[in-house]
């Protein structure tokens, strides 16, 4: 039995970062060698460095929407805050949702989000979950997306102490996201930009793309004080025949982030890297025995989480946390808009 209190670490709050840089591809990064069990400071415009011929960058294209909505109690007072996280239905009318105050909003409650007396955006709360969440029904026959893309916020983490602006709709995402559907960034792939991606084919590397749209299973803090009791929230994933093809051929996969970690090894375990489809819950923590994963990119990432549990899993448990206390000593930018580490 492990308890989550042995994957902690002391970090300052002022190195918590607020904001991005104004360049995507300046940031600090850290390159920990699993077998020389040693680390060197470096730029993320080195990683092409670290590539060549066999290898595949593996980056996860969900796109983040304005998932966070503002709103109040139709029949009472008080403001509602409304994490939209997954839709249950194709025409995104129901959604698993978190919502703020939570006890308070009961089933049959309505939240309006517009007031326009002519035509309010409202939503009904239908049913509770196990996690804590809300689904929410959208009592509206207009597009829902469109309506949030106009309401809604950028849904940055709460350890960002500052209201979402305009700019963090383009940098609080990755320049390759495609698929709508992420309530939070696979922020390990906000460095790339379109230039160290062309480096990183021109030295040999192969680029491939899946999809997990981030949701509670990502971020939802744990519920228990034992790893082993620690459960997460699917989250729905995808890759198609061509990306399945480029990463089947590969010598070493290299993924980008915890999520395109999670869904390479989840599609191993149901089968292999093919064309696939489904939802993931799946849980990686030491002990874990990896299967795809050759290398990995991430984030630093908060005390006691799954992220990091994953990270421990995957560097060794001593080594990953000595590389975070050195990254804190030499004031590395930790967690969403910070800087990166490369396991290698």
């Amino acid at each position: 039995m492990m308890d989550l209190a042995e994957f902690d670490y002391e970090l300052p709050k002022e190195l918590i970062a607020q904001s991005p840089l104004p360049d995507r591809s300046a940031s600090r990064m850290l390159v920990v060698d699993r077998a020389r069990q040693r680390w060197e400071d470096r730029r993320f415009r080195d990683l092409p460095a670290f590539l060549g011929p066999g290898d595949c960058l593996v980056l996860n294209d969900s796109r983040v929407f304005p998932a966070r909505l503002y709103g109040r109690r139709a029949r009472f007072t008080g403001a509602v805050e409304v994490l939209l996280l997954r839709p249950v239905d194709a025409g995104a009318k129901e959604w698993h949702a978190l919502v703020h105050p939570g006890k308070k909003m009961r089933v049959g409650e309505i939240v309006r989000f517009t007031h326009d007396q002519e035509a309010p955006l409202e939503a009904e709360v239908v049913a509770r979950g196990e996690f804590g969440e809300r689904t929410l029904r959208f009592h509206t026959d207009r597009d829902v997306y469109d309506e949030i893309e106009k309401i809604g916020h950028v849904p940055l983490p709460p350890y960002i102490k500052r209201q979402d602006d305009a700019a963090d709709r383009e940098r609080y995402q990755t320049v390759f996201a495609r698929e709508r559907g992420s309530a939070a960034a696979p922020t390990a792939g906000l460095h790339f930009t379109p230039a160290v991606l062309d480096e990183c084919r021109a030295r040999g590397a192969q680029v491939a793309f899946v999809t997990l749209h981030v949701g509670l299973g990502t971020f939802q803090p744990p519920h228990t004080d034992r790893v082993e009791g620690y459960r997460l929230h699917s989250e729905h994933f995808s890759i198609t025949a061509e990306n399945a093809a480029r990463m089947a051929a590969a010598r070493r996969l290299v993924a980008v982030g915890t999520t395109s970690v999670r869904t390479i090894e989840s599609a191993l375990l149901s089968g292999g890297l093919r064309e696939t489809a489904g939802d993931t819950d799946l849980f990686i923590y030491p002990g874990f025995e990896f299967h795809a994963a050759g290398a990995m990119l991430t984030n630093f990432h908060l005390p006691r989480t799954s992220l990091l549990l994953l990270v421990c899993a995957f560097a060794g448990k001593d080594l990953a946390l000595d590389a975070y206390r050195h990254a804190v000593k030499e004031r590395y930018r930790f967690y969403s808009y910070g800087d990166c580490m490369l396991i290698l």
